[in-house]
């Protein structure tokens, strides 16, 4: 149990690296993915095209590969990042792709006769998208986002490969130095905590929104 004590300064210090991880991955990812959904369902052809083939990179290929290669291949053709940075980009990049292609199907979900309708009685395209497509797309989209945010948490452990003391790996550290199981249970609790808050908080949103069906 003093273990445990002891150990309790070292798994906070992990949970700061883990959660300022996720919260920047959330705040830049999500605004990216928007932009890219829009050259997704954009008429221009090459734009397009470009923003499904970085969808399909992202989509295709490892997180974890994606992180060795910003972080140890790029270096190899001049350009450097530091640790933090380079896990961030990392992220930032392959959940904007996750998240357009979300967005994009929320979008593509809502009925053509709607907005050729606000179109009639004169709305503005914003008017339209702020008002009457997003918010519906929002509530048909809540799910898999929840899902992509629940997993996030989790793969937030994989920028271990680039040394970062995120909670996983201060938690095995502890359980190697020790020989026991115990400060993995810890961080165990403490992922299976950070889930169940998410997951709670998007049940809250999916009734706030539950006035759209």
């Amino acid at each position: 149990m003093n273990n445990l004590i002891n150990l309790i300064p070292q798994v906070l210090e992990g949970l700061k690296v883990t959660l300022q991880i996720f919260i920047l991955t959330l705040v830049l990812s999500i605004p990216l993915g928007i932009v890219v959904t829009q050259g997704r369902l954009s008429k221009n052809k090459i734009l397009s095209k470009l923003t499904g083939f970085y969808i399909l990179i992202m989509r295709g290929t490892p997180l974890l590969l994606q992180i060795v290669f910003i972080f140890f291949g790029l270096p190899i053709i001049g350009i450097t990042f530091n640790r933090f940075p380079a896990a961030i980009l990392a992220f930032t990049l392959n959940y904007a792709a996750y998240f357009a292609e979300i967005f994009r199907a929320g979008i593509a979900s809502i009925e053509e006769g709607q907005v050729e309708g606000a179109k009639v009685l004169g709305f503005s395209q914003r008017h339209i998208f702020f008002k009457i497509v997003l918010p519906q797309a929002i509530k048909r989209i809540l799910p898999a986002v929840a899902n992509e945010i629940i997993t996030l948490v989790k793969d937030t452990a994989l920028v271990y490969v680039v040394g970062l003391d995120e909670l996983l790996k201060i938690g095995k550290i502890a359980s190697n130095k020790e020989a026991s199981l115990m400060p993995l249970l810890l961080v165990g609790v403490i992922y299976l905590l950070m889930i169940a808050v998410f997951s709670e908080l998007f049940k809250k949103l999916e009734k706030t929104y539950s006035y759209y069906e």
